[in-house]
């Protein structure tokens, strides 16, 4: 270990006694305020280093209430979302019933109106493939529905029951490419067969060339198939072609928007077939 040179003791000696001798003065020395020199800076010192504490904890303390304020804020924002969510499911709820209570009333309307036997039913599934266009309904034999009974809607013609079991029935659609119905044009009295064509549109096929039949024309169930009462709106015609005097092709676009079908009315009624068109 090496040992302190003796020839610096002296210095560091020297150094020691003119700081005493300064911090003597300086506390015998007073300042223009009165104030001893040693007392002022002393007191200088430790200001500062106050301030500069009392700088750091306010700045812990604005860091930690605004920490806590966002929090706050945070969860009060949560909880105004939680409300306003739970406000919108509350509305579609009610919307939602709301339209099931008009629906249902407009189905009670068409069923008083109607002289015809009916049995409500509400649809429980529907086909996977566009071209076998059926629905399921909850209503089966134990509630009467038999193969071939009409299902209609406020709107107009839906299909036929198709395949009826103890509690559920299956029901073609009018749509589907292999059903078919007795028509009538409402104006012109003109009798066809509408036929399923896809895309949610029938044909009407089977017309005679002197038949008046124009785009716009109301086409209805004429009962001559013994399936669809009489008188109940199939669609409107949308377009008309034909290759000279002869009808090409009469497109009928459905009365029933059948993608927001929900109920229906099934006709136990056994249906009276009617020829030649005519009023009874």
């Amino acid at each position: 270990m090496q040992l302190p040179d003796l020839r610096e003791r002296p210095v560091f000696l020297l150094l020691a006694v003119m700081l005493g001798f300064v911090i003597l003065i300086s506390a015998q020395v007073s300042s223009r305020t009165g104030v001893p020199v040693l007392e002022a800076v002393t007191f200088g010192v430790f200001a500062e280093v106050q301030r500069a504490t009392s700088a750091g904890v306010s700045g812990v303390r604005r860091f930690w209430g605004g920490y806590i304020g966002l929090r706050h804020l945070k969860e009060e924002n949560e909880a105004l979302k939680r409300q306003l969510a739970e406000s919108q499911i509350a509305l579609q709820a009610q919307r939602a019933l709301a339209d099931r209570s008009l629906g249902l009333e407009r189905l009670l309307g068409l069923k008083t109106q109607s002289t015809l036997m009916t049995v409500a039913a509400e649809i429980i599934g529907a086909s996977a493939t566009p071209d076998f266009r059926t629905i399921t309904i909850d209503k089966g034999t134990r509630d009467g529905l038999k193969q071939n009974m009409s299902v209609i809607a406020p709107a107009g013609v839906v299909g036929r029951v198709v395949v009826p079991s103890f509690r559920a029935s299956k029901v073609q659609l009018l749509i589907d490419r292999n059903a078919a119905a007795g028509a009538m044009v409402e104006r012109s009295r003109a009798q066809g067969l509408a036929i399923g064509a896809g895309d949610e549109l029938l044909e009407l096929t089977y017309v005679s060339e002197a038949a008046d039949i124009v785009a716009g024309d109301i086409v209805m169930t004429s009962g001559i198939d013994g399936i669809y009462p009489k008188g109940f709106v199939i669609g409107r015609v949308e377009t008309v072609e034909k290759n000279g005097p002869s009808y090409k092709r009469i497109v009928v676009k459905p009365a029933i928007d059948f993608r927001s079908l929900e109920e229906v009315l099934i006709v136990v009624t056994p249906t009276a077939v009617h020829e030649g068109g005519g009023l009874e």
